[in-house]
């Protein structure tokens, strides 16, 4: 008996809403939502199905009836290949509206909170060229596009260097121009992927663990400072003295010329050792007079311009007077303890890594900062009553975790703690919604505020200001 196809086809429909994962939907004759990764809210279109859940189907568009007035022509010529920027086809006007909508949904449906009137959310003045940190990996099979496929032509140079293609580990798709960082992002990465070629040093093949040349590196910072870390696979003295030196003679601007050798399965570099060739092994980010050294391996928000920002309102939402000590969880490599540090009597900065703690000290021995103190340890255990008698009772908690929020016990320690306030920052306002409902016994939100680190993403950083309920 012949297998029943489970595809659906629809016809004419509106694209009505941006939902997660930057997804567009809309809704199917049987009512059920449809998610589209192809489309934009306001677009008529015709939707074909691959996947069906008892709630939802995920599709494709076939064909545009009618395109949205907030449709706009995307710059990059990557676009919907790559996957980096998802939004890049809406107006950016339009995305800020979706991702505030997102979050004042979370927060409410969520959270199950009363929220306070709304503050805008706060666009960035750069919705491109707007990244400190970007990541190539180099391949010798790079995705070829339909054109090439369908052509049956030789393909003699199937060298690639920029990013794997969504959902294919083993795939790079050739970037040409990136509009995330600035340059000379582009150049650097254009002329050591052209100088390679001439020089027929292999790229990396990830599925027969082969080839020399394997990822590049690029940060930068607002003090124009610039980092490039090379990762060979393999390599003998003399590849790397080529590809090194060229970039060295090509590039005078660098300040810190790094490579890594790594032929273990994955390309992470954090269990390796970094090697500086040229320069110093780190470069500096600086804010209202502080620096802040970062290596390789350091953690730092991706949006140097809107990381400023999101400081200052974390800072005010605080509301500090000089007289408060102030907890700072997952502080990270200390960079908002230290930012907030002169309005504050004490900051403790606590971390479960190890090496961000050592930098956040170093940091702040740099910057003559002498209020605050940083420790190692899991957030779960760290504030017992002999942790809370020797550094003092915080009257003010911030707390910045990652993605998927703090673990419940995290949430216990601090209602037991019960600080007067607490400043929540988050990159996953779902995760914060859930947090913040386990607090709303104990505390009500005063202010929420949204920022845009991620244009032409669908992803969002929140602030919220709770104070105790007396």
């Amino acid at each position: 008996m012949p297998r029943k196809n489970k595809k659906k086809e629809f016809f004419n429909i509106k694209v009505l809403d941006a939902g997660a994962k930057g997804k567009s939907v809309a809704k199917a004759p049987d009512g059920r939502i449809v998610f589209l990764s192809d489309a934009v809210p306001g677009d008529v279109v015709d939707i074909q199905t691959f996947k069906k859940r008892k709630a939802y189907y995920e599709g494709k568009t076939t064909k545009f009836h009618k395109f949205s007035k907030d449709r706009v022509p995307p710059l990059c010529s990557h676009f919907g290949i790559c996957g980096g920027c998802k939004w890049q086809y809406m107006s950016y006007e339009k995305q800020l509206f979706f991702k505030q909508k997102e979050v004042v949904n979370n927060l409410s449906r969520i959270g199950k909170l009363n929220l306070p009137e709304i503050s805008a959310i706060l666009g960035a003045k750069n919705p491109y060229f707007y990244r400190n940190k970007m990541e190539f990996s180099f391949s010798d099979n790079r995705w070829l596009s339909q054109i090439e496929i369908q052509s049956e032509q030789p393909i003699e140079n199937r060298n690639a260097l920029g990013f794997h293609i969504p959902g294919m580990w083993d795939k790079i798709l050739d970037i040409d121009k990136c509009w995330l960082q600035a340059d000379p992002s582009n150049a650097i990465r254009n002329a050591l992927k052209n100088f390679a070629i001439s020089k027929n040093i292999p790229f990396f093949n990830a599925r027969k663990q082969s080839g020399v040349l394997r990822t590049l590196m690029i940060r930068t910072s607002s003090k124009k400072e610039i980092m490039v870390l090379v990762q060979f696979y393999k390599a003998t003295a003399k590849q790397l003295e080529i590809i090194l030196n060229f970039l060295k003679i090509s590039f005078p601007e660098i300040t810190a010329l790094l490579y890594v050798i790594n032929a273990k399965g994955n390309d992470t570099i954090y269990d390796q050792k970094v090697i500086c060739y040229q320069g110093r092994d780190h470069i500096y980010e600086e804010m209202e007079g502080l620096q802040f050294k970062i290596n390789a391996k350091s953690f730092y928000q991706t949006n140097s311009e809107q990381a400023y920002n999101l400081y200052k309102i974390t800072r005010d939402f605080a509301g500090l007077t000089g007289n408060e000590i102030v907890y700072d969880l997952y502080t990270g490599t200390g960079t908002i303890a230290q930012f907030i540090a002169k309005k504050a009597q004490k900051v403790i900065g606590v971390e479960a890594v190890p090496d961000a703690i050592k930098a956040a000290k170093e940091n702040a021995k740099h910057n003559n900062i002498k209020n605050v103190d940083f420790f190692v340890g899991d957030m779960k255990y760290i504030f017992n009553d002999d942790f809370i008698k020797t550094h003092g009772h915080p009257d003010v908690i911030i707390t910045d975790p990652p993605r998927n929020g703090m673990h419940k016990d995290v949430v216990a320690q601090i209602l037991k703690i019960n600080p007067k306030k607490i400043v929540y920052v988050s990159c996953n306002s779902a995760t914060q919604a859930r947090d913040l409902e386990l607090m709303n016994h104990n505390y009500k939100v005063i202010k929420t505020q949204a920022v845009d680190m991620f244009p032409q993403t669908q992803h969002v950083e929140n602030v919220v200001l709770l104070e105790k309920i007396i």
